[in-house]
């Protein structure tokens, strides 16, 4: 629609013969054209320069050893490793197992395909079911999708801020038509023919012109560029950019226990002495009866814990190891025989073990007996361990106005006592309680959670309103990924759920997502100016003109100037995308008509003040030529004040913008005065009156300020 107002604008100046206004209109439009494509390669070089940290890696054979490989150093006769969730990044011939392949990014169907031995599979498909062996036959363009893959998601979906900035331009035309229209009615009422509304033609278009908001794709553009850059540098790839706008706006967040809240290693949680031997003596004894050569994660978890008690290993004087067959290891040391092994086992050993445990939660872990001389003398219960930073980062998000939710495949006992651990307030249920009554408000957990239930639950809560963030890792999670606004992939995922992601983790744990939600609140709070800023001056110039013309019968700013404010706005509010920015601690919620009525209060704060300066100019024997060039500085400068204005919750001197923005300010700000110093497309006007002007707006500005600072504070 932009590009549509100015090729009309175009046409019609150089109808009415307006040549020179007609070539600044056509370098607009020249513009806008270059500024769309060139911002949109921008954003694209960005995200390609990130890309390549998210190409599949895979199991390759090389001088008969197995290594992993950048899948874009493929080469044809590669033998290589297929196991489930593999996305393939070439075409390659099947030689052993029978696989299954999801081929829709090819044939648009979503059943699994499924390939026996000597079949091609395509690159560009993922492995759904089986594991096997093949040989790269076709790679890169000479492949059947004709490129190498990549894990870049072009979603064409726009995220929520960019439809609804993009009502800004109805706002404004909306604006502009009713002020024209009333300038029209006024032009006839007061005398005026048809020859004065042709001459007044090329300044509503100008008007219009003005509205088209031709700096929003490189603000937009740029802001996220700029964060996707920056999160590369802290651990977090961005696949797509609206994830990190929409980061924003999130305040519900489902949680993957493994793996992102635990590490997904087991650690003892708890244990229970029964003997009369101290707890570091059963510890040091069961310490004995572990397996030092071929240590499973039992093993591991129990050594971790005694070491970290500041108990060392006692080495027994016979060991057996573990096997299924007795289901215990067992040791002799120190004049006792040490049984390490599960509680049901053991229990058969010692017939009174049963009565010792029945206030041991068995269902809150993995349980592990230990018997001493036969009789029970240890209980361990064995989870995975919580991360250190999960608790803390937890306690972040919930400071933000964001309800994690943590969801798992454990019984309902086992993920509330993990939820406890980690701080986690409200109800743990099971997902066969999850219903349209749940309220997630009161929910710190859901367990018994299988893959395909996620999917489910993303979209129930996205019916209820909320903005939904989700981590995942496995193959089944893709679908609840890319239908989350923000999708998360952590560090372990697996392929195709990075492909069907906005963000991926490098960083293990949960410490990431804090600096995405950081991220999305430096573009929110700077598109929230870019759009206050627009609103303000676009209201501001077209009042200006609107009322100067009823009260004076004249427009108080020349054409050629109208145009050159026009260009030179759009140059800082293009720069609002780097601008340095405070982190609001609250989910953001974009209110379009909250915004508005803002923006509209300080452009009538300066449309007022505006229309005191031209009245006394009027008034007081100042020419038209005059007074249009001093209307202009005091446009650009009320513009530029605007923006140093909405940008913070301080008042305007007492914060500062990025370097960029105020070098682009300052170079706006002298050209305007040569401009009028020197009267180049305008009226020349004396220092003397320059200063009065930029006197004038500073006043203004410190009194709009002294009235508007305690609403910008709480937006």
């Amino acid at each position: 629609m932009s590009a549509w107002i100015l090729e009309a604008a175009l046409i019609l100046e150089f109808i009415l013969g307006k040549q020179i206004q007609a070539l600044f209109v056509l370098g607009m439009l020249l513009f806008a054209a270059w500024n769309g494509a060139s911002k949109k390669k921008q954003s694209r070089k960005v995200l390609d320069s990130i890309s390549h940290q998210l190409t599949p890696t895979v199991v390759v054979e090389h001088d008969g050893k197995w290594i992993k490989l950048n899948s874009k150093q493929l080469v044809v006769g590669d033998l290589v490793s297929l196991q489930r969730g593999d996305i393939l990044a070439a075409d390659a011939k099947i030689v052993e197992g029978n696989l299954a392949f999801d081929e829709s990014s090819i044939t648009g169907e979503s059943k699994a395909v499924k390939k026996q031995v000597d079949e091609t599979a395509y690159s560009g498909t993922t492995v759904v079911e089986g594991h096997g062996l093949a040989i790269i036959t076709a790679t890169g363009k000479n492949s059947r999708s004709g490129k190498t893959i990549n894990l870049i998601n072009n979603s064409a979906a726009p995220g929520h801020l960019q439809i609804l900035l993009t009502k800004i331009i109805y706002y404004l035309c909306l604006l502009d038509g009713i002020l024209t229209l009333v300038i029209i009615i006024a032009s006839f009422v007061k005398g005026g023919n048809f020859a004065t509304f042709l001459d007044m033609l090329p300044f509503l278009a100008m008007m219009f012109i003005a509205s088209i908001p031709v700096a929003m794709p490189s603000t937009f553009a740029l802001s996220n560029s700029f964060e996707a850059t920056r999160l590369s540098k802290e651990g977090v790839l961005t696949a797509d950019l609206t994830g990190i706008q929409d980061a924003a706006n999130l305040n519900l967040l489902l949680l993957d226990k493994t793996g992102t809240i635990t590490e997904n290693k087991t650690a003892v949680a708890n244990w229970t002495n029964f003997s009369d031997l101290t707890d570091a003596e059963i510890l040091r004894l069961t310490s004995s009866a572990t397996d030092q050569r071929n240590q499973s994660i039992i093993d591991q978890a129990l050594d971790k814990y005694i070491t970290k008690q500041g108990i060392k290993y006692q080495t027994p004087e016979s060991f057996t190891p573990f096997t299924s067959d007795t289901g215990f290891s067992m040791a002799d040391v120190a004049n006792h025989n040490v049984k390490l092994g599960s509680f049901k086992q053991l229990s058969l050993i010692d017939p009174h073990a049963n009565n010792l445990v029945k206030n041991i939660d068995f269902e809150a872990g993995r349980s592990v007996a230990v018997l001493i001389d036969d009789v029970l003398a240890a209980v361990f219960i064995l989870r995975d361990r919580v991360r250190d930073d999960s608790k803390a980062a937890l306690e972040e998000l919930k400071k933000r106005g964001i309800q994690p939710i943590m969801l798992t495949g454990d019984n309902q006992k086992t993920a509330a006592a993990v939820a406890k651990e980690v701080a986690l307030t409200g109800k743990v249920i099971s997902i066969h309680d999850f219903n349209d009554q749940v309220s997630p408000d009161e929910l710190a957990g859901i367990a018994d959670v299988l893959p395909e239930d996620k999917l489910r639950m993303v979209k129930y809560f996205q019916k209820q309103g909320y903005i939904v963030g989700m981590t995942g890792d496995g193959v089944n999670d893709s679908p609840a990924l890319k239908q989350a606004e923000v999708g998360i992939a952590v560090s372990n995922a697996a392929d195709v759920a990075k492909k069907s992601s906005k963000m991926v983790l490098l960083d293990d744990g949960l410490t990431s997502i804090i600096k995405i939600l950081d991220a999305g609140h430096r573009v929110y709070q700077r598109m929230t100016t870019w759009s206050l800023t627009k609103l303000a001056r676009t209201a501001e110039l077209t009042m200006l003109m609107t009322f100067g013309y009823l009260f004076y019968e004249y427009m108080p700013l020349a054409l050629n100037a109208m145009v050159i404010y026009t260009v030179m706005n759009n140059m800082v509010t293009m720069m609002i995308g780097t601008d340095r920015t405070t982190i609001t601690y609250k989910p953001e919620n974009w209110n379009m008509a909250r915004l508005s009525k803002i923006a509209f209060s300080l452009a009538s704060g300066w449309t007022i003040l505006g229309m005191a300066f031209i009245w006394f100019l009027n008034t007081h024997g100042w020419s038209h030529g005059t007074i249009s060039t001093m209307v202009y500085v005091y446009l650009v400068l009320s513009a530029m004040l605007i923006v140093l204005i909405t940008r913070t919750k301080k008042f305007f001197w007492q914060d500062y913008p990025s370097k960029l923005v105020g070098w682009v300010q300052i170079i706006d700000v002298l050209l305007t005065f040569i401009l009028a110093l020197f009267g180049l497309a305008m009226t020349k006007i004396s220092l003397t009156n320059l200063l009065i002007t930029v006197f004038v707006a500073l006043v203004a500005a410190v009194i709009i300020d002294l009235f508007y600072q305690p609403i910008m504070k709480n937006r």
